[in-house]
This record gives C-alpha cells, structure tokens and sequence, in this order.
C-alpha cells in the first residue's frame, strides 16, 4: 500500500483519503447487493419447498404468497410484499446456480429437490444454452438488475442481455433501454444464437456481420422537430451522446476522429465519424445521410476505404468496413450498389424514435428475412 508523498502537501493526503473513501463506499455497497441478491434467492427457495412439500399446499398459489406476505408484514419485516415474494420465488426457479455461491455456514432445506440446485447448462428448442457462473452474476449484477433479466423467458435472451450487461458495465436503465429496443433481436439475427451469443461472450471469432446490424435507434439523440436536417445536426448530436451511441453500436468501437479529412490532388473530403474496433482489428468508417441511400454513397464509402487501406491501416490491422447510416434505402439497390466491392460497405437505416414494439418486430422480421434470402 503506497502512503501519501509528504511533498505533495495536504492535498495529495486528501485525495487519498477520498479515493480510499470512495473505494470502501463502493465494496460496501456491492455487499449489500450481494447480499440482498442471495437473501431473495434464498426465500424463493423457501417458498418453493413449502408448496412442494404437502399436497396440501401445492394448489394454493398466489393465495399462499398472499397470506404469507401479510404474516411477514405483521412480524415487522418490510420490504417483502407480495411482489417481491413473487419475484423471489422466480428468481429461484430462473437462476438456480446461485446455490453455488450460498455461504457454507448458511444451512439450507436439505431433501430430494437439491439435485436440481446445481445444473450448469439449460436446453432450449435442442440447444444446450451455458449458464452464467453465479460469482460472474453477483460480482457484477445488482438486486435491481436481476429484476429485468428475469422478465425475459427465453433463456439465449435472457443469457444474452446478461453477457451484454456484465462486458459493457451496463447500468440497469442501460439494460432496460436494450431490452426496450430490442437489442437481442437486432443483433442475433442469424439462426444460429448461441454461436453468435457464445462468440459476443469471448469476444473472438466475430465477423462484421456479427456486430452490425440495422436498424440502428438513435433515440437518445434527442433531435428536436425541425423542417429539414443535415448531416452534421445528426453528427453534432452523435458526438453529444458519444457513449450512448457506442453502446448502441455494440462492443468493441473506439472513437478516433469527426470529420476526419482526406485529400486528393488538393481537392478536400471528410469523413463523418472514424472508429478504430479492436475485436475485429481494422478500422470503421461511418458516413451519415439524412435521407435515403444512393450509388453514390457506396461510391465515395469505397473510395473512403481505398484511402484509409492504403495510408492510415498500421501492422497487422484488417481491410477497413464502412457502415453508411441513412434514413431508408432500398435494398435491390443497395445490392447491386455494394456487390463485388474489395472492402465491405454495409448500409444501416437508423432511427431517431423508438417505434412500438409491434412496428419494431415488424422491421426485425424484414431484416430476417433479407438475411436468409441471402444466406
């Protein structure tokens, strides 16, 4: 443990003793969570055994959790309605592997139905889907956190949004935005999901067409009503909400420069926004139009392209992608627009507003099906 340098006066010691501070703050905290986290799993384990044990019980349902909510409440114990208790005994039945983490000195209902505590993996449809490891959920997931994924009843889904989750850091309104916009459903557009899924976890083996897709929700750009947009309100608004857009593109982007520019016989062009990716290992070239997708933009993408290959590619980086953002496209034109082309040009529609989810499940499914049509 390094002491504070006397030469650096008082305010070195303060600044020490506030990181120190913080730091103890933030280990308390995640105790907490831990705890709470397990003391819910454990009571929904409590009810499930109760309903189990005794033909008796096993027909009363909600009545059961009703009364027991009301008995509790009368033993001065707050924070346990019938909600929650619901939810605790959900929680058991959706994340059985917490028993793992159950302290030892903690004795729980020893009988039969232990043996169903400890599976590792969960079949869905044929496929064997691998459980998040339990010190993986309570070292980096909160009570409030457990409380979306377990709305979620697809298992690939719902392991989904908890790797996304825990290798983002996400927040839990991070989270619920994802889930909101339907982030499972845009990105794992291939038939196979638990490949997609099982590479997002490693973060390697991915391809270009595992990370991009469209549309892409700019919700949280915030864009005010106006008669006409141009490009650099929708790049101004990009930059503004730098973090939230790379959450939505997914993992892996780095931003490196805005309107990044490139000249050819003194002539001058810019290029809206450049990433650099570091799973795939090239760089990321992104053109923004406000309206609907021309030859002309995969023209000028591939000429962006040939440039960046040729001059700013460094040692061992891939060809560089280029995703062109626009308002609508047509995707026979996009077709014969980017076909034969050396480096990839993928075009994306965004949106600035979050459709309902009937109009979003609609596109979903176009999106599917243009990429069987083409598979």
């Amino acid at each position: 443990m390094e002491t504070p340098d006397k030469v650096g006066g008082m305010s070195e010691l303060v600044h020490a003793i506030q990181n120190t501070d913080q730091f103890f703050k933030n280990q308390a905290q995640k105790q907490v969570n831990t705890a709470l986290t397990l003391r819910n799993w454990i009571i929904g384990f409590y009810i499930i055994e109760y309903e189990q044990n005794g033909k008796d019980r096993a027909g009363y349902g909600d009545k059961l959790i009703e009364k027991l909510a009301e008995k509790i409440k009368a033993k001065g114990i707050r924070g346990l309605s019938f909600a929650i208790l619901h939810f605790c005994k959900k929680f058991y039945r959706t994340y059985p592997q917490i028993s793992q983490a159950i302290p030892n000195s903690f004795q729980l209902i020893e009988n039969e139905s232990n043996r169903i505590l400890q599976p590792v993996t969960v079949e869905m449809e044929g496929e064997k889907i691998q459980r998040t490891p339990a010190a993986v959920l309570l070292s980096k997931l909160s009570f409030t956190h457990f409380v979306e994924l377990i709305k979620i009843d697809n298992p690939i889904k719902r392991v989904f949004y908890e790797t996304e989750t825990i290798v983002n850091n996400w927040s839990v309104r991070e989270l619920q935005r994802a889930m909101d916009s339907m982030l499972f459903e845009r990105t794992g557009l291939s038939k196979d999901k638990e490949a997609v899924l099982e590479k997002h976890r490693k973060g390697t083996g991915l391809t270009p067409k595992d990370i991009f897709r469209s549309p892409y929700m700019l919700d949280f750009l915030g864009l005010e009503e106006k008669p006409e947009y141009v490009e650099t309100d929708l790049e101004g608004a990009i930059i503004a909400h730098l973090q939230s857009f790379l959450l939505e593109m997914g993992r892996g982007f780095c931003f490196e420069a805005r309107q990044k520019r490139i000249t050819f016989d003194n002539t001058h062009y810019r290029i809206d926004l450049v990433f650099y990716h570091r799973l795939l290992r090239c760089h990321v070239l992104i053109d923004l139009k406000m309206g609907k997708f021309t030859p002309g933009d995969a023209g000028q993408m591939h000429m962006y392209l040939n440039y960046f290959k040729e001059n700013e590619a460094g040692e061992g980086d891939n060809p560089p992608i280029g995703i062109i953002l626009c308002a609508d496209k047509s995707e026979t034109l996009v077709k014969y627009a980017t076909a034969g082309l050396p480096q990839p040009i993928f075009v994306s529609k965004y949106m600035t507003n979050l459709p309902s989810e009937r109009e979003l499940k609609g596109i979903i499914e176009e999106e599917q099906q243009k990429k069987i049509a083409v598979s």
